[in-house]
């Protein structure tokens, strides 16, 4: 499910024509940001089946699924970021969500859903509508049909909370 196969596919019009795009094998754009978000997300999902002791070799799945070090050393930081402050993200998820536990989400939903509250919380130099469309966009590659429309409403009650908190 989460190979560096020839099924990354991106469609090139959402995305920006800034200098911190690359060109893929198939010729489209990769943001490198998107990148690193995807490989975070990645790495989140690995984190959750195969325990913490993963967490000390993580940085060696980054390097290894893109060269690029801008790149995956962004993924590392989000990844670190979002598993040293997990409780409080899986918190405000089960405060957002009606009737679901955080035991009863999908790894892969999960896994999109810390990395963006984090984001949301922790990392106020990316606005909020990009994280939230961009976990939209995770949740549609790897995701079911039904996961968008639940991870946009999760998130969108998680900014809430977070615009009340600030009040």
């Amino acid at each position: 499910m989460f190979s560096n196969s020839c099924d990354y596919i991106v469609r090139p019009a959402n995305l920006p024509d800034r200098k911190d795009t690359d060109i893929n094998n198939w010729g489209q754009q990769v943001d490198k940001r998107t990148r690193a978000r995807e490989l975070a997300m990645q790495a989140l999902y690995q984190l959750d089946v195969q325990g913490l002791n993963l967490f000390s070799r993580i940085d060696q799945f980054f390097i290894g699924s893109d060269p690029e070090r801008a790149c995956y050393e962004l993924a590392m930081k989000w990844c670190k970021g979002t598993w040293e402050n997990l409780a409080e993200c899986d918190n405000l998820i089960t405060a957002s969500t009606r009737e679901w536990s955080i035991s009863r989400l999908s790894l892969v939903d999960k896994s999109i859903l810390r990395l963006a509250v984090y984001q949301l919380k922790f990392c106020c130099d990316i606005p909020p509508k990009v994280v939230i469309n961009e976990a939209i966009e995770l949740a549609k590659k790897y995701s079911s049909d039904k996961s968008p429309a639940f991870i946009n409403g999760v998130l969108d009650a998680v900014l809430g909370k977070l615009e009340e908190r600030k009040k």
